[in-house]
């Protein structure tokens, strides 16, 4: 009797416990979101750029960052750095040679839980055609209705770092040295239910 009761308990539990959130699929929205590069000039400054027309698609799944990735493409004529003759000459074949290569991309290989509200992001970078390795820090702003759109949406913050000589750009390293510090803010919003 006592065995059965048991049974019927659990079975009951099973039956009104909350079922694990699967993966949601998020549409990277072009409008707010950002990827920012900076460099430094001869150690004076910390000059930033910014790339705008950006799109891709990210799957979150905070139970299980695992089962998370990202895929992300931006336009290199978006390129804005308020100084209209650099951007000008970021756009020719010395730097990131638009003309033949209009898009950079990451596609994430790896997500693993890093922290409260923090993620580690490994993936493929790829600029000039030229793919490497790259790692990104990542923030969970927030996760939950968008109180506009009244859709899931998400919104994340990444950091990391690249040389940019592996990609093919070595023009100008004298002065500004190879590394270029990344910083990517995004929002992205799920189909509605």
């Amino acid at each position: 009797m006592k065995t059965r009761f048991l049974a019927l308990a659990l079975i009951a539990a099973a039956g009104s416990a909350p079922a694990l959130a699967e993966p949601v699929t998020y549409t990277i929205d072009p409008s707010h979101t950002q990827i920012q590069f900076t460099w430094s000039h001869m150690g004076f400054s910390n000059i930033t750029g910014r790339l705008d027309a950006s799109e891709g698609v990210i799957v979150y799944d905070p139970a299980n960052p695992a089962a998370s990735s990202i895929q992300i493409s931006t336009q290199i004529a978006s390129i804005s750095t308020g100084v209209p003759k650099l951007d000008t000459e970021f756009q020719d074949a010395a730097f990131f040679d638009a003309a033949q290569f209009p898009t950079a991309s990451f596609k994430s290989t790896a997500v693993a839980a890093a922290g409260e509200g923090k993620l580690k992001v490994d993936g493929e970078l790829t600029i000039r055609g030229v793919t490497h390795p790259a790692s990104f820090e990542v923030t969970v702003n927030k996760v939950g209705e968008h109180p506009m759109r009244k859709v899931p949406a998400a919104g994340f913050d990444a950091t990391g770092s690249i040389d940019r000589t592996a990609f093919g750009i070595d023009k100008y390293t004298m002065a500004t040295g190879p590394q270029i510090r990344l910083h990517i803010t995004t929002e992205a919003l799920a189909a509605k239910e």
